[in-house]
């Protein structure tokens, strides 16, 4: 397994893969012109997984300049407990760190039994319980 940059060339197999992920919710912003954009605005921060040049993983990352946003941890299920989100995690913290970046926080959907229970078991990860996310409503483009 080999950890790289994401690219915008990423964006149709990655697409492709998080369309087939339960628990990935696909919106507007992951058409291939915002998934570009994201990765200007924040540069050497999403990780593609590749095995044999096929990306089987990925995780998309940001900052606001306080804090770190992972957003769309995915790992193929064929390539599943074999630490490929470990090393997706750990890398993507340790350039968030290098950037000043000592907090993040992931969004998880209840609708993602699979994703909640992964990150509820994540050494040094706490489910939040003091807030609640309310987010714009999203317009068709």
């Amino acid at each position: 397994m080999h950890l790289r940059d994401a690219t915008p060339a990423d964006h149709p197999a990655l697409h492709d893969l998080w369309a087939r992920t339960p628990g990935i919710q696909l919106r507007n912003e992951d058409a291939r012109a915002p998934f570009c954009a994201y990765l200007a605005r924040n540069p050497g921060l999403s990780l593609v997984a590749e095995v044999d040049g096929v990306p089987v993983g990925c995780l998309l990352a940001g900052h606001d300049g306080r804090r770190g946003y992972l957003q769309h941890l995915t790992v193929d299920p064929a390539w599943r407990r074999r630490g490929i989100a470990t090393a997706l995690i750990e890398t993507v913290l340790a350039r968030l760190a290098a950037q000043g970046i000592a907090k993040s926080h992931v969004f998880v959907l209840d609708a993602a039994p699979e994703a909640l229970a992964f990150w509820r078991a994540r050494e040094g990860w706490g489910e939040r319980r003091d807030i609640r996310v309310f987010s714009t409503l999203e317009h068709p483009a």
